[in-house]
C-alpha cells in the first residue's frame, strides 16, 4: 500500500496519495473522519474530463478521438485518477502541489496540477490543465464521497442548495441537453449555479461543510447509502462533445474549490 502525504492545521488533518490519482483518502476534522474509506472512495480528481463522455468519443475539430470504455457504452471520470502524480515543488505541513502529464490514451499533450492548501476549517483546492503544443477540449473536478453518516450516533447528512436549474438526464445516463426545473432527491445529475457552486452539508447537531467553486457546474449524488457526493467541475457531463472548452498554450484551463467548516452543537 502507496504511503500517503499528510497536511495539518489545527485539528485538521488531510491523507493524500499522489501515487493513486493524487487522491483525498482521507480528511478529518477533530478526528472524525469525513469521507468514505476504500480504493475508490475519499475524493478523487476527474480531469481531462468529467462524468460520462458519450460512447467514449469526442470531437476536436475535424478529429475524432476514442476513449476506453470504462463505463460501458461511455468513458466515464477521465484518466487523472488512474495515474501517479508527481509532487510540483517542496510542500509544507498545511499545503503540496502535485502535477502529471497527459499521454495515452488521451490524445493530447498537456500538463495537470492540483494544488492543495489545508487551513484550520477550510480545504483549498485548485486544478490546472495546460496544453503543450496542440489545442484541445478539457473538463476538469472533484469527486468526492462525503459520509452519509459520521459514525458517532448522530443523524444523517442534510443537503441544501438553491440551483437555477438542471441537466435532464435521460436513459443512457447523460444530459439530454434540456434544462429542467430542480427535482428532489434521490439525484445522480448535473445542475446549474451561474453565480458560483454552493452546496451545504449538513450533519445535524455535529458539524456543516460547505462546498464553493465559481464554475456554475455540479453533480449531486446520493444514491447509495454509504455516501453522498457533491462534485464541482468545469461543465456538464458529456461537455467534451456539448460544451467544449478549448486548452490552448497560453489559455490553460483553471478551476478552484473550498470545503469550509464548522462544528455544530
Amino acid at each position: 500500500m502507496t504511503t500517503g502525504k499528510k497536511l495539518t492545521a489545527g485539528d485538521a488533518e488531510l491523507t493524500v496519495v499522489p501515487q493513486d490519482g493524487c487522491r483525498i483518502a482521507s480528511l478529518t476534522v477533530g478526528g472524525t473522519e469525513l469521507l468514505r474509506q476504500g480504493d475508490r472512495y475519499g475524493a478523487f480528481i476527474m480531469v481531462p474530463w468529467c462524468g460520462r463522455t458519450e460512447n467514449g468519443r469526442f470531437r476536436n475539430g475535424g478529429i475524432v478521438h476514442q476513449l476506453p470504455v470504462d463505463a460501458a457504452p461511455h468513458a466515464i471520470h477521465g484518466t487523472g485518477r488512474h495515474t501517479a502524480w508527481r509532487e510540483a515543488r517542496g510542500g509544507s505541513d498545511v499545503a503540496a502541489s502535485y502535477y502529471f502529464d497527459l499521454a495515452d490514451p488521451w490524445p493530447y499533450r498537456g500538463r495537470v496540477t492540483q494544488t492543495l492548501e489545508l487551513a484550520e476549517s477550510e480545504l483549498r483546492m485548485t486544478l490546472s490543465v495546460e496544453a503543450t503544443d496542440d489545442s484541445f477540449p478539457a473538463q476538469a473536478g472533484w469527486h468526492p464521497w462525503f459520509l452519509r453518516n459520521l459514525g458517532q450516533g448522530g443523524r444523517d447528512v442534510e443537503l441544501e442548495f438553491s440551483a437555477a436549474w438542471q441537466e435532464e438526464r435521460g436513459d443512457d445516463h447523460l444530459p439530454t441537453g434540456k434544462r429542467i426545473d430542480p427535482k428532489p432527491s434521490p439525484w445522480d445529475d448535473c445542475f446549474g449555479m451561474p453565480d458560483g457552486v454552493d452546496v451545504s452539508l449538513t450533519w445535524p447537531e455535529e458539524l456543516r461543510v460547505r462546498v464553493t467553486s465559481p464554475s456554475e457546474w455540479v453533480v449531486v449524488y446520493d444514491e447509495q447509502p454509504e455516501a453522498v457526493c457533491v462534485e464541482p467541475q468545469s461543465g456538464p457531463p458529456n461537455g467534451l462533445n456539448t460544451l467544449p472548452r478549448l486548452v490552448t498554450p497560453i489559455d490553460p484551463l483553471e478551476i478552484t474549490t473550498v470545503w469550509s467548516w464548522e462544528r455544530l452543537g
